[in-house]
């Protein structure tokens, strides 16, 4: 089974979505305040309360789970071995690209390297999957 372009632009989205908050929440999650309390209970609450409270954490927390939502309804019509590779190695990508917009170090040379590898491959994938549907109507 092919995938059309509507599939494989949900695809990238969800790897753009999946990759781009991973930092934001990394982010926001090392500035958060340690909370302390008696039982796990009230600890785990207190936890919630302050997560879901800090909306620089709940926004890309949000939009992670957007992605996740369009994945799993892209994966209803799209071949499983094209979904996972695209998603899953994108979503690296767009990790290192968006670490590197917030100044973390991202690993030089080769860490490009293997973003432009990356996107080589993954390029061949969606070459091959869309030229297969030229001309059939689009399932998304």
């Amino acid at each position: 089974m092919a995938a059309s372009l509507g599939q494989v632009l949900a695809l990238v989205l969800v790897a753009a979505l999946w990759g781009g908050t991973q930092p934001l929440l990394k982010r926001a999650s090392s500035r958060l305040q340690q909370v302390h309390e008696r039982t796990w209970v009230r600890q785990l609450l207190q936890e919630m309360k302050t997560l879901f409270l800090n909306t620089e954490y709940l926004m890309p927390f949000f939009l992670n789970q957007c992605g996740s939502l369009l994945y799993y309804l892209t994966l209803a019509s799209t071949d499983l071995t094209l979904a996972v590779p695209i998603s899953n190695s994108l979503a690296v990508v767009f990790t290192l690209i968006v670490g590197k917009l917030l100044g973390e170090d991202i690993g030089g040379k080769r860490a490009f390297a293997g973003m432009v590898l990356t996107v080589a491959g993954i390029t061949l994938c969606i070459t091959s999957s869309v030229s297969k549907t030229q001309g059939k109507p689009s399932t998304l």
